[in-house]
This record gives C-alpha cells, sequence and structure tokens, in this order.
C-alpha cells in the first residue's frame, strides 16, 4: 500500500510515498480504507520535530483522515461499507489504516470525502475551546485570529452554531473573504486591528478571543477583551511564542485560558465520540461547512505542507488517495 513517510526532520522536503506491507486490523481496531487525508499544522511541525508528539524516523505522517470501514469488532457501533472520519496523533497517511474506535465517527451522507478530512481535528478543537474552556454562550462576542485557516474557519462555524456573533481577524483581504464567506460576521485585517474591533464592539470588548497565531497579535487580543473576558491559547502558527504580562489580566478581570485539546481528548474514553454527537446537530444543520482550500493528488503531498509552510494555505488543504 501507499503511505506518506518522514524520512528526516527536514520540513515538508523530506516527506515521500513510499510502498509499504499492507496495514491489517490490529487486534479490537477497525481497519479504514483511506480516501482523502487533511493536511494539518501538526503534520508540519512533525516534519520539523517541533510538535510535542515526536515518532521515532521514519514514521507515518496523517493526522486528519476519511474513508470507508473496511472491517470493524463487535460492539464497535461500526460496520463495513461505513463512511467515517478519523482521527489520530498521527500515521493516517495510507492506504489502509487501522486504530480504535475511539477515533472513528461517522460520517454524514451530506459530506464529501475531502470534507470528512477536514473536520476532525479542527473542529473538535474548535468545540472544546469554545464549550469547555471559554464556556462560549449564545450573544457573545467571538474574535477569532488566522481566521482564514482551519482551525480558524472551525472556530468561525462552531462559534456561530453556539450562537456568538465572529469577528474574524485575518492579514489580508483576500482571507479577509474567505473568512465571511465560511460565516464570520465581520472580518478585520490584522494590521493595526485593535481600533477596528473596539469599534464593531463599543464599550463591552470582546467576550473570548480563539488565538491560533500568537505573537504579533496576543497583546492587543488581550486589549480587545471586554470585562472576564477569555484569550484562549490554541497554537503559534505567528512562530513566536508570546509572554503576558500578568497585570493586563488584573486590571479587566480576564483569563488566558490554554486549549490543549489532544493531550485532553485522546486520554478520555469516550470523549471525542460525546464531542462529536455534540456537534452532529450543527452538521445536520449545516452549519458546519468545512471549506476545502486546495486538494493534491497523492504524489503532491509534500506541495501541500509547503503551501502550509509559506502561510499560503486557507482553509483546510487535502490530498486524495
Amino acid at each position: 500500500m501507499r503511505s506518506v513517510q518522514v524520512t528526516a526532520l527536514d520540513g515538508p522536503a523530506s516527506v515521500t510515498v513510499q510502498d509499504v506491507p499492507d496495514a491489517t486490523a490490529q487486534d479490537g481496531q477497525v481497519l479504514v480504507e483511506v480516501k482523502a487525508l487533511g493536511i494539518s499544522w501538526p503534520d508540519l511541525l512533525q516534519t520539523k520535530g517541533e510538535y510535542q508528539i515526536k515518532p521515532e524516523l521514519p514514521f507515518q505522517l496523517g493526522v486528519d483522515f476519511a474513508g470507508v470501514v473496511r472491517s470493524a469488532p463487535d460492539g464497535s457501533g461500526l460496520g463495513e461499507g461505513q463512511r467515517v472520519a478519523c482521527c489520530l496523533p498521527y500515521g493516517g497517511g495510507a492506504d489502509l489504516v487501522s486504530l480504535h474506535a475511539e477515533s472513528v465517527f461517522p460520517l454524514p451522507d451530506r459530506y464529501t470525502f475531502e470534507q470528512g478530512a477536514a473536520i476532525p481535528m479542527n473542529y473538535l478543537t474548535a468545540e472544546f475551546a469554545l464549550a469547555t474552556r471559554a464556556g462560549l454562550t449564545a450573544g457573545d462576542t467571538l474574535l477569532v485570529t488566522g481566521a482564514a485557516g482551519g482551525v480558524g474557519t472551525a472556530a468561525i462555524q462552531v462559534g456561530k452554531g453556539l450562537g456568538a456573533r465572529v469577528i474574524a481577524l485575518v492579514s489580508t483581504p483576500e482571507k479577509a473573504d474567505f473568512a465571511k464567506a465560511a460565516g464570520a460576521h465581520e472580518a478585520v485585517l490584522s494590521d493595526g486591528f485593535l481600533p477596528q474591533v473596539k469599534e464593531l464592539t463599543g464599550p463591552d470588548g470582546v467576550d473570548v478571543v480563539l488565538d491560533v497565531v500568537g505573537e504579533p497579535l496576543m497583546t492587543d487580543a488581550l486589549r480587545s477583551l471586554g470585562a472576564q473576558g477569555r484569550l484562549l491559547v490554541v497554537g503559534f502558527t505567528g512562530g513566536e511564542i508570546p509572554t503576558v504580562k500578568v497585570n493586563r489580566l488584573l486590571l479587566n478581570n480576564v483569563d488566558v485560558r490554554g486549549v490543549g485539546w489532544g493531550a485532553f481528548a485522546m486520554v478520555r474514553p469516550g470523549y471525542m465520540k460525546a464531542q462529536w454527537e455534540r456537534l452532529m446537530p450543527m452538521m445536520e444543520s449545516g452549519a458546519i461547512d468545512p471549506p476545502i482550500g486546495a486538494v493534491y493528488e497523492l504524489d503532491r503531498v509534500a506541495d501541500a505542507l509547503a503551501e502550509m509552510d509559506g502561510r499560503r494555505t486557507l482553509g483546510k488543504s487535502v490530498v486524495m488517495f
């Protein structure tokens, strides 16, 4: 079978497609025939050895994927031929993948395999961040940084699904249009964004900031918060990890909260399944409509990662098997 392999920690250039022995269903696991592989930020970081999960070389890349069940154990709630979306710390990039049923989710018929590969990590992260960590409620105002990317667009749609007003923070007019098409109520360019956000929110400020960028946006993102606002630290796509002066938290009674979805969800049996069930009404209503920025053939997987490395990705990039 074909496998997306990382053979050195040199970034996207170290990723190749190789022939390896076919995977078989491990004891008690689900065997999935992969149709589409999502490209995610953890994938890119793993090619450089910069992610918290560091598999031994060589290893099979792939966090998000979608496909068809080849076989499933009794009691898993899954059956042969069923369309599914899946999520792993790594290892989903192959024609066949064996994994625990905890990481396999039924994919509604309304979604293509490309869309299915765009949902798991991004939307489960957004649901955990906004519902569990932030306590976002209907009527809140949510500011999303990096809002044209995969996690950003997921946060826009989950935030709207929870009843929030969503302001997208992006770096270019093209990305502003993309974020609004994904569902943002307003979009603001990140260069000098604070006055524009304050004009939109008035004295109440922002209730929640979901930040995937870090520096150079963190300080003004904190300043945008209203009383008892919450800033969610999701990632650092800007490349620098910011330092927070805690007096900024004291002055307006605001919080900075970490969001480590994988570390929380993947060690709690049943948690991801429960999240999927909570997201299902948003899927059925069409509120979750993952935007696919680009689709690549399998032999161009390194190009897809290089596009992400160059900050040129919109929405979710997907590689087809």
